[in-house]
């Protein structure tokens, strides 16, 4: 291994020392001094290597090791450095380090390559401070507008644009972030896995087939409120049974699918007396999988459930879809590239797809892009006791490493 674990390990502990919280975990949001402080150090680290820094009107950050060919394409490596409030230091940042870590080491290698590298730390993935996320990827590929970043303020009341303006960048300027992309090779992101898929596979590094979609239901039910003790079980039109029974049946159905999740995140009943039968209840469903056509089927199947159960039980009912996100991909040719890198350091290629949103799946409109995902301890994550070991990390590094020599022979 020509990776530097113990510079990379460095690296993550001093990174993870800005916007650490009184609970042990980090706070460092989009546009914020912490932010700034980290970007510093990250410029201190590619500038001991003599690599070009630079950053767009977004605020996305940049760092590149240079092509022969100043006409040449650019692959771009990397991931995000904002986290949720109190969150670990190991989710985006690692991806980001990692990178650095990789120019470093095809700076010290004196590497020649076709094509420009840039590691990337893209603002705002989180979405944390304003509720809105992967803001600088969107901004990156031309999808943001000016208007799109004055909807958002934060908990405070403080404006998107007027958080950026206090940071030195121009909301005015945004149109200038956007990258051609002819002139992209790829998109490689590195990120924990956060969740428990390789570490019960005994496996440090995953190899990421696509990042899941999603169907965000909300599902209303609407009974008849009575009073506990003096109305007869076989009388009530009890919209919260019709819902128990409901989400049973959901989560019996998801569990005969391969891979796909559901959950019921949120759930409402009113009037909310401990000796009262409800009169309305409302709950939403998360649904994820790697296939929008699935995730269509399964959401016209509870539809139906639920009209059956309610017709049943006395209960009007109404389904929306609230939420719809694709599902994307990740592009061959890059994942046969990893999956051969990995074959050849004798390691497990577990194939797995991710169940959270990534910047990966923003770039992949406009690029081909490849995900490596690390073994998270426990699957825990956005949680200060997140955690991934040196080694896993140094491993990842060098899989991306090798990935990138062998895309310089295509």
């Amino acid at each position: 291994m020509i990776i530097n674990c113990e510079r990379l390990w460095k690296m993550i502990q001093q990174l993870g020392e800005i916007g650490r919280t009184e609970q042990g975990g980090l706070t460092r949001l989009a546009f914020s001094k912490e932010e700034q402080e980290a970007k510093q150090l990250l410029r201190t680290y590619l500038e001991a290597a003599h690599l070009t820094v630079y950053e767009d009107a977004m605020g996305n950050f940049f760092g590149r090791y240079p092509a022969e060919a100043a006409e040449a394409e650019t692959l771009l490596i990397g991931s995000h450095i904002d986290t949720v409030f109190n969150g670990g230091k190991f989710d985006g940042a690692a991806g980001v380090l990692i990178g650095i870590e990789v120019l470093r080491t095809l700076a010290e290698q004196n590497v020649t390559l076709p094509f420009h590298v840039e590691v990337v730390a893209f603002t705002d993935e989180e979405g944390a401070r304003f509720s809105s996320g992967m803001l600088g990827s969107q901004a990156f590929i031309g999808q943001l507008t000016q208007t799109d970043l004055e909807k958002y303020s934060d908990q405070a009341g403080i404006p998107l644009v007027d958080a950026m303006i206090n940071q030195g960048y121009q909301p005015i300027q945004l149109a200038k972030a956007k990258r051609d992309p002819e002139k992209l090779k790829g998109y490689l992101e590195v990120h924990i896995e956060q969740g428990k898929v390789l570490e019960e596979a005994n496996a440090p590094v995953g190899l990421v087939t696509g990042i899941v979609g999603l169907r965000w239901l909300k599902i209303n039910l609407k009974g008849e409120a009575g009073h506990a003790g003096t109305t007869p079980m076989h009388l009530r039109k009890d919209p919260l049974a019709c819902a128990a029974e409901l989400i049973t049946f959901i989560e019996a159905l998801i569990k005969r699918e391969n891979q796909a999740v559901a959950t019921v995140g949120q759930l409402s009943v009113k009037p909310g007396g401990i000796n009262v039968i409800p009169a309305e209840v409302e709950f939403t469903v998360d649904l994820r999988d790697l296939s929008d056509q699935k995730l269509d089927r399964l959401v016209t199947e509870i539809e139906k459930k639920a009209e059956r159960i309610a017709e049943k039980r006395g209960i009007a009912t109404e389904l929306n879809v609230i939420e719809i996100s694709k599902a994307v991909h990740t592009t061959t040719t890059v994942t046969e590239l990893m999956e051969t890198v990995m074959n050849e350091q004798q390691l497990p290629c577990i194939k797995l797809p991710s169940g959270a949103g990534h910047d990966a799946m923003i770039l992949a409109q406009v690029t081909p892009i490849g995900m490596i995902f690390v073994r998270t301890k426990e699957g825990i994550s956005h949680h200060p006791a997140e955690f991934a070991t040196a080694d896993d990390l140094a491993i990842a590094a060098q899989v991306l490493y090798d990935t990138i020599i062998k895309m310089a022979c295509y």
